[in-house]
């Protein structure tokens, strides 16, 4: 019952039904405080329309900004929220719609705004807020404020927004040209962008083509080139091109990094084969010393063999040791057979002279001179060689049985060569040489002394005194040596019973200490140390016979390895290939001699003659590889003689020749390196060659980008010229004509940026000088109507005469014009006195309706050429006339001056006009004709 009575007395706009509570709505007054508050309960209606009607009424403008969100759908509230935005309905102050504009999202309210707002600041921050460019595209195009329709066409950035703006924007002539320019500018920047792009390329390109290169004099100056060049880009490159960049950066620098290896190792060789050098001499110097010692001494005795045995073994083991790492050269080779047959003989004859000494002791104690002759030439002891102390009494004997003794001659040239031995004697004193200057001084010790003369007194003096010297070295080798031997008899000891030491370290050590005990050689010697050390030494040895039995199996192995290599190698050079690349022979070889040392050590006994025949394989590899050489060096130089002939042949395109120049330079890189020493001369010649040809190319290329340039400067003289010059007549037209002659006498332009701005500049010069002549044409066109503007009247009179009585009269020119009729309006003129003989009078309606027709006609013609445009009666005739005007261009295009001379002369030509129909359309001409009068600001 409560609630009945409460919906019976309660306020309409409460009413549960929602139409009441509108109809109800529609009656309160929002300046009514008791009503506003009913309509602000209302807004708060869950009836959108009703909401929607309150705010209207409260002119809530932020409410409706509030509430819009929940009804975007809602073409009301859309329109309504448009309205109080824009300023064209409620009466919302400025900032407070600036604020609420802030607070909208939706693109089709912005949108609105951006169209219909009644301030331009309003219009802009709608249009800030806009993102898509679709909506930004159609802002440039239909707004009608021209500050918005720029900032939207500015923020368009994308290329085929561009193009549709370009396409759309047909009202704003600056949005079309920003549109173009923009537009020109992406093209320019994406063309900018692929030319980067292909630069990189290219040197990518070139730069992984470098890396499989093989290295060349000139290999680190390339690859740092190509480096600073790819730096100097500066578009960034794409991830698989920094990757495919660093993988050429790390092989080209692989490839500098092999040969600074190779080089370091190549001058590690020759460093190694100097001191193999070194060694070698002075292992032969030594034992050439030692030969020349038997040569010269007193009497050969057993420790003189026995040294010079010691002496050959480590002669020969240093030998082939180093002959393993370096072969020596041909003189040092020669040096070391001599000696060594040296060695041979020496030891022959003391075989000899050991199988027969016993008996030629026994013939001496006997006597018997026979069986002491025989033995002595069973000895065959050379003569070069010091025989030993009792071949020496056997000779003396057999020649004392012989000869009678003949005084010693002591003349001058004896007393000279013993004065000279006796330096040599003091040079070996001073270099500490004693074993021969031991030997030395048992030779020149009786010879001396048994001299007589009074002249030889001071080289006996000299003598005793090198002998004190030499007694002194003795000494002090022997004070040296005693602490030396019993050193390394302690040292050996404690070598033997160190049972941990690795087999190799153990030989090594134990070579160094017998190497060390041999070179005191009878200095401080004594049985008991010997005794120790041998014993010692042996033990070592037992200790190393099954290392050193692994040892030569694996000598052994190497050895077949080395016959297997030599066999190989041999193998390539039966048959070389005729093209064979001398790089990948110098590899072979470089292989080869790694290999070679790889398989170290080997047989001694074999070993001089695999490296004999590995030398003599090596030789011959070089051989081949100096021949290649040889071959690339002559087809280089033919390179060469072929670039000079292109630099100097001037009868080819510099093009044509760049073009086989760059061939050559391909060529030359496949072919291969020539001999060391002429590579590099080659090399800078065939550069300087192309440098050459390349330098013509620069220079015709400067002179061509000299000549452009002067031709843009002249193109952008003529332009301005252009631009600076207004015509005042259209008999001005030759001035133009003579601009294009020009213009086109100084095409074809270079293309670039600067080109392309200058040839638009240019065509919209033209175009707007055509235009001017053109409109000055015109004016001087309806300057002549007016001049005949008497011949005018004069037939419109004689038409009046013609149409009231029916007689025809002629109008004549001269008698009413003081100039001569433009030869345009002569045939019009002519065909309008005939028209007054041929047309019946009275006119008939067709007649009437035709004159009216056409002068219309001309009328409608005369306004679309004046105005553009025609009045909405007209539009038929205005088709019809264009249908007409396509037709006929077609075939031909005719000017603006053309078309109203032609209009002009049919105006005259027309009749006979009734007075009536020319008075209702000659105010219409004469405002036309004043329009086309008008002459052009410039």
């Amino acid at each position: 019952m409560h609630g009945l009575l409460r919906r019976l007395f309660a306020p309409r706009w409460q009413h549960p039904d929602p139409e009441v509570r509108r109809q109800a709505l529609q009656r309160l007054d929002p300046e009514q405080s008791e009503q506003r508050q009913a309509l602000q309960s209302l807004s708060q209606d869950p009836d959108s329309q009703i909401r929607l009607a309150a705010l209207l009424a409260l002119d809530d403008c932020a409410g409706l900004v509030d509430a819009y969100p929940h009804h975007q759908q809602n073409e009301a509230w859309f329109n309504a929220v448009c309205q109080r935005l824009s300023g064209r309905e409620g009466h919302t102050d400025l900032q407070q719609r600036q604020a609420l504009v802030e607070l909208v999202e939706e693109p089709r309210a912005l949108n609105a705004v951006a169209l219909q707002a009644d301030n331009l600041t309003l219009r802009l921050m709608a249009l800030s807020k806009l993102t898509d460019e679709n909506d930004l595209i159609h802002q440039a195009c239909h707004n009608g404020v021209a500050a918005v329709r720029h900032q939207a066409a500015e923020r368009i950035e994308d290329e085929e927004g561009l193009k549709r703006l370009l396409k759309e924007a047909r009202r704003d002539r600056q949005v079309v040209r920003l549109a173009r320019e923009r537009l020109n500018r992406l093209r320019s920047d994406a063309q900018w962008l692929e030319a980067e792009a292909q630069q990189r390329e290219t040197l990518l390109s070139q730069l992984e083509q470098h890396a499989r290169a093989p290295w060349e004099p000139l290999y680190g100056g390339r690859f740092r080139h190509l480096e600073r060049q790819w730096e100097q880009l500066t578009q960034p490159p794409s991830i698989e091109q920094e990757r495919r960049f660093h993988q050429a950066l790390l092989n080209c620098r692989k490839t500098l990094h092999d040969h600074e290896t190779q080089e370091q190792a190549r001058q590690q060789s020759a460093e190694r084969r100097d001191e193999a050098e070194n060694t070698r001499e002075q292992l032969l110097e030594g034992i050439e010393e030692t030969l020349d010692g038997l040569r010269h001494a007193s009497a050969m005795t057993v420790q003189d063999i026995d040294s010079l045995r010691a002496q050959r073994q480590l002669l020969g083991q240093r030998w082939q040791t180093l002959s393993d790492m370096h072969p020596p050269s041909d003189a040092i080779r020669q040096r070391y057979t001599v000696a060594i047959q040296h060695y041979d003989q020496c030891l022959e004859a003391w075989q000899r002279w050991c199988v027969v000494s016993a008996n030629m002791e026994t013939a001496l104690a006997n006597g018997d001179h026979a069986t002491l002759a025989a033995q002595v030439s069973e000895c065959q002891w050379p003569d070069t060689l010091t025989p030993p102390a009792l071949l020496g009494r056997a000779h003396a004997v057999l020649s004392d049985e012989t000869t009678a003794p003949s005084p010693p001659a002591e003349d001058q040239a004896t007393l000279t060569t013993y004065a000279g031995e006796l330096n040599s004697f003091e040079h070996l004193l001073e270099r500490g040489a004693f074993k021969s200057a031991s030997r030395l001084h048992q030779r020149l010790k009786p010879r001396i002394e048994g001299l007589e003369s009074a002249a030889a007194q001071p080289l006996k003096t000299r003598l005793k005194h090198l002998a004190a010297r030499l007694a002194e070295l003795r000494d002090w080798r022997g004070f040296v040596a005693g602490p030396k031997r019993e050193q390394l008899c302690v040292s050996i000891e404690a070598l033997a019973n160190d049972q941990h030491m690795a087999e190799e370290a153990l030989d090594r050590h134990h070579r160094q200490l017998v190497k060390e005990w041999k070179s005191l050689g009878d200095a401080a010697a004594n049985r008991e140390q010997s005794a120790r050390f041998r014993s010692a030494s042996d033990r070592i040895h037992e200790r190393l016979a099954p290392w050193r039995d692994q040892l030569s199996k694996e000598r052994e192995i190497n050895l077949q390895a080395r016959e297997a290599l030599c066999d190989q190698l041999e193998s390539l050079l039966a048959q070389p290939a005729e093209n064979a690349d001398p790089d990948v022979l110098r590899q072979i070889r470089d292989k080869a001699r790694h290999q070679w040392r790889h398989y170290s050590p080997v047989p001694r006994d074999r070993s001089e003659a695999v490296g004999r025949r590995f030398g003599t394989i090596r030789h011959q590899l070089q051989a081949l590889i100096d021949q290649r050489a040889d071959t690339i060096a002559s087809q280089k130089r033919e390179l060469i003689s072929q670039v000079t002939a292109l630099r100097s042949d001037d009868s080819q395109p510099l093009a044509q020749r760049i073009h086989h120049t760059k061939q050559l330079q391909q060529q030359w890189r496949a072919l291969g390196r020539a001999p060391k020493g002429e590579e590099q001369t080659l090399w800078q010649t065939f550069r300087h060659e192309c440098d050459q040809l390349f330098a013509q190319r620069d220079a015709h290329k400067n002179e061509q980008a000299a000549r452009q340039q002067q031709q843009l400067d002249e193109m952008q003289t003529l332009i301005d010229q252009m631009d600076s010059w207004q015509p005042i007549e259209a008999s001005e037209a030759a001035t133009l004509d003579n601009f294009l002659n020009q213009a086109n006498q100084l095409e074809p332009l270079p293309r670039n940026r600067r080109s392309e701005g200058m040839q638009r500049r240019m065509s919209g010069i033209v175009r707007a000088r055509r235009e001017r002549l053109n409109r000055l044409a015109v004016v001087n066109t309806v300057q002549q109507w007016h001049a005949i503007m008497p011949l005018v009247n004069a037939h419109l009179a004689a038409d009046q005469n013609y149409l009231s009585d029916g007689t025809p009269n002629e109008v004549d020119v001269q008698a009413l014009l003081s100039a001569s009729l433009p030869a345009a309006f002569k045939e019009a003129h002519a065909i309008r006195n005939q028209q007054r003989h041929r047309v019946a009078v009275p006119l008939s309606d067709n007649d009437y309706a035709k004159l009216a027709e056409s002068l219309a006609r001309l009328r409608v013609h005369l306004s679309m050429l004046a105005v553009g445009s025609v009045r909405q009666s007209d539009e038929p005739l205005r088709l019809a006339i264009q249908v007409e005007r396509l037709n006929e261009g077609f075939s031909q295009e005719r000017s603006r001056d053309e078309e109203v001379t032609d209009i002009l002369a049919a105006l005259l030509a027309l009749g006979p006009m009734p007075a009536a129909l020319w008075a209702e359309e000659v105010e219409e001409l004469d405002n036309l004709l004043s329009r086309l009068a008008r002459i052009p600001l410039p």
